[in-house]
């Protein structure tokens, strides 16, 4: 019998299973991309903090749907319900999609208890971005902490994450620092969420 064989015939497109195999972007494509992205956002933007704040939701975007295709791809449909589960699960599971890589860092804050921080010493979103002198502060890496805050919200954990510089010793590129700071309204919302 010609054009009979053993590929199986999937009537839905959410029927086909996701394929696991290796998809990698190349750096200079998503370098390209990315600049366009942090170039459109600036022509619409008076200041650096609304520019970060752009990119941000732009990253909130892409990680409410990782979060997403992860969860139903790895776990099953399941969700981690526990703090420090989400947290190792940002670090190791979404960077390695993401970035290639685990995370270099993750920590606890020493001033506050409800705080994390994910560091990496050479950030793909800021590996090529040079920024012009009167930029000052502008760190590409509010894309990746929006990335993050995503993926915490649609896990359940909301919280403020921020991006910064950390000048390290010996080093000409400081370090980027994703800051999670988990809030008493987000405690709040969490138990209501478990009581109902």
């Amino acid at each position: 019998m010609i054009g009979v064989g053993k590929i199986k015939q999937y009537s839905n497109v959410l029927d086909k299973p996701l394929s696991k195999g290796k998809q990698e972007v190349s750096s200079s494509a998503f370098a390209f991309l990315f600049s366009e992205l942090v170039q459109y956002n600036q022509t619409q933007v008076d200041n650096i903090a609304e520019l970060e704040r752009r990119l941000e939701d732009a990253g909130y975007a892409v990680g409410a749907r990782v979060l997403e295709l992860l969860c139903h791809r790895d776990k099953g449909n399941r969700r981690e319900t526990r703090l420090l589960g989400i947290l190792s699960f940002v670090h190791s599971t979404v960077w390695k999609v993401l970035f290639g890589k685990v995370a270099d860092s993750l920590e606890k804050g020493t001033e506050h208890e409800d705080e994390y921080m994910i560091s990496e010493k050479e950030l793909l979103v800021n590996r090529f971005i040079s920024i012009p002198k009167d930029m000052g502060t502008f760190n590409c890496g509010a894309f990746v902490a929006g990335i993050v805050r995503g993926v915490l919200d649609g896990a359940g954990f909301p919280a403020v994450v921020t991006a910064h510089f950390v000048p390290m010793e010996g080093q000409h590129r400081p370090r980027t620092t994703i800051l999670i700071k988990f809030g008493e309204e987000g405690d709040v919302s969490l138990s209501l969420l478990y009581t109902a």
